[in-house]
């Protein structure tokens, strides 16, 4: 599932937030989608790969009654909340997850939302499998998921402006999954959340994901990752 080959193969600029506060990520990431938009031929597109503190965000699509405990006892237990403008329902984030903002202009590569929805699940599919997990998706349901039974390692969640992206996915890598019982995670009640070390047994290298994240994207996008910083 790569961009077509007669496509632009211009260098898409890599950076390293490490664990930072959502709201300073969710600034960057706007500031950065207004560069792109103010000049859209000379717009470099990116990867941002990051961590998040404890933090509960709301899609455009989301129902508070999602959200299981209620807001003052949350930010008590230091889980801040966000209402944001990508796709989707509720969802957590927290240490041991990597969050993945691409931004990009999708008509360097299929102006197509779809498209770009399952090429992001392709690059974490890929990503898992270097570990041994066959990551699988399910009709009608965004993310990736482990099988028999179903349960979600990877969510999903993007916003476009002129074909311009921002948000992205999160994949549960060393995630202390305990967070997710603040909420229905996407909004979904019948089906459970895992990640990497749940699924393997032990902690997995972040910094390993981190790479094998950024070699799969490569490959799925037809782009060549050029380290910022």
């Amino acid at each position: 599932m790569a961009a077509s080959p007669q496509l632009s193969q211009k260098p898409v600029l890599y950076e390293d937030w490490g664990l930072i506060p959502y709201g300073i990520a969710w600034t960057r990431q706007r500031t950065l989608l207004q560069e792109a938009l103010s000049n859209l031929t000379a717009w470099q597109d990116r990867l941002i790969l990051c961590e998040h503190p404890p933090v509960i965000t709301l899609g455009r699509n989301a129902h508070e009654d999602n959200i299981l405990f209620p807001e003052p006892l949350l930010r008590q237990k230091g889980v801040e909340i966000y209402a944001v403008e990508r796709g989707g329902d509720v969802t957590y984030h927290g240490p041991g997850q990597i969050v993945g903002y691409p931004i990009l202009w999708l008509e360097r590569y299929k102006a197509d939302v779809g498209w770009y929805m399952r090429s992001l699940e392709e690059v974490i599919i890929r990503t898992i499998g270097d570990w041994g997990l066959r990551g699988e998706r399910l009709a009608g349901l965004t993310g990736v998921w482990l099988l028999s039974p179903p349960r979600k390692i990877a969510a999903m969640g993007v916003k476009l402006s002129r074909w311009v992206s921002m948000h992205g996915f999160a994949l549960n890598v060393n995630t202390d999954l305990s967070g997710f019982s603040y909420i229905v995670p996407c909004g979904i009640r019948d089906k459970a959340v895992t990640s990497m070390a749940r699924e393997l047994g032990y902690a997995v290298s972040m910094d390993a994901v981190k790479a094998s994240l950024r070699q799969h994207f490569a490959d799925v996008f037809a782009v060549e990752m050029q380290m910022v910083g």
